[in-house]
């Protein structure tokens, strides 16, 4: 339990059936207004660099399509490109997901 950080591409969204199988639970979104507080960045700035102790980061299978990903770091006009494994190394992930749908 407690607050995660889930990594998925752009334009993935979060499969509420998958979400509840893996989790054990709803899915729900932290508040705009308290994503500082409970995370440690402010949306736009959200990355899984430098967060709150306690939050656990898990990396969506989504990722695997991409070659890189440009996440942020920790304020919204700042980015730093990762291969996959470097992305996976970095944010010290509690694991991988399967947890979203694309549009189509």
């Amino acid at each position: 339990s407690g607050p995660i950080l889930v990594l998925a591409v752009g334009d993935a969204r979060i499969d509420n059936a998958k979400f509840k199988h893996t989790f054990a639970a709803k899915a729900k979104m932290i508040k705009p207004e308290e994503c500082e507080q409970i995370i440690g960045h402010a949306p736009g700035g959200v990355c899984p660099f430098g967060i709150n102790e306690g939050v656990k980061v898990y990396l969506d299978e989504s990722l695997k399509s991409m070659d890189s990903v440009l996440p942020a770091c920790g304020t919204s006009d700042t980015g730093i490109e990762l291969t996959i494994p470097e992305l996976e190394k970095s944010s010290c992930c509690t694991g991988w997901v399967d947890i979203t749908k694309t549009l189509d």
